[in-house]
């Protein structure tokens, strides 16, 4: 299969290359901003469409796609577990934890405000209604889900930045 993609992209010149490398970098790095972009996937496809561009020439390493897969994997793992750790970490039971997975997977349908307000009501509401606590535990609770998602969204820009410069660093220094 790579054979006919090797026949079929003789024409991308180096300059092409990077310009499409490039810009899917930056496109990448604001999928890390923006939440309904899948950025951390964009800036893997940058560095396996660079390679298929340039092949030898690229400079991309086997080992530059498992540690982009790698951390690819554990940015996505920790993002989607971020509010319900978060709840768990200010004191939440496991239905708190439950709701605010929850509560984050809906909330990703009403973006922007739904990220932040998804997990603060469903662990809110596991918390009140299921654990049979009390407003202020369960407010409490919800509240620790917020500061969950906040830090997971701080883990994914630093994540996504981490990717950009593994990957330049294995292109233009190794």
């Amino acid at each position: 299969m790579l054979d006919g993609l090797e026949n079929m992209l003789p024409w991308v010149g180096s300059g092409l290359a990077w310009m499409v490398t490039i810009c899917l970098l930056v496109v990448g790095f604001i999928g890390t901003l923006v939440p309904f972009l899948p950025g951390h996937l964009i800036l893997f496809f940058a560095a396996v469409a660079h390679w298929l561009m340039l092949r030898d020439e690229s400079g991309v390493e086997w080992w530059t796609f498992v540690v982009l897969g790698v951390l690819l994997t554990l940015s996505q793992i920790f993002e989607f577990m971020s509010g319900a750790m978060g709840t768990r970490w200010f004191g939440g039971t496991r239905w708190g934890a439950a709701g605010a997975l929850l509560g984050g997977i809906v909330g990703m349908f009403f973006m922007p405000l739904g990220l932040i307000l998804g997990p603060l009501v469903g662990s809110m509401a596991c918390e009140f209604f299921f654990a049979q606590k009390e407003v202020r535990p369960a407010t409490v609770s919800g509240v620790g889900s917020v500061l969950g998602t906040v830090a997971g969204l701080i883990v994914k820009v630093i994540v996504g930045v981490l990717m950009m410069v593994w990957f330049m660093v294995d292109v233009i220094w190794i």
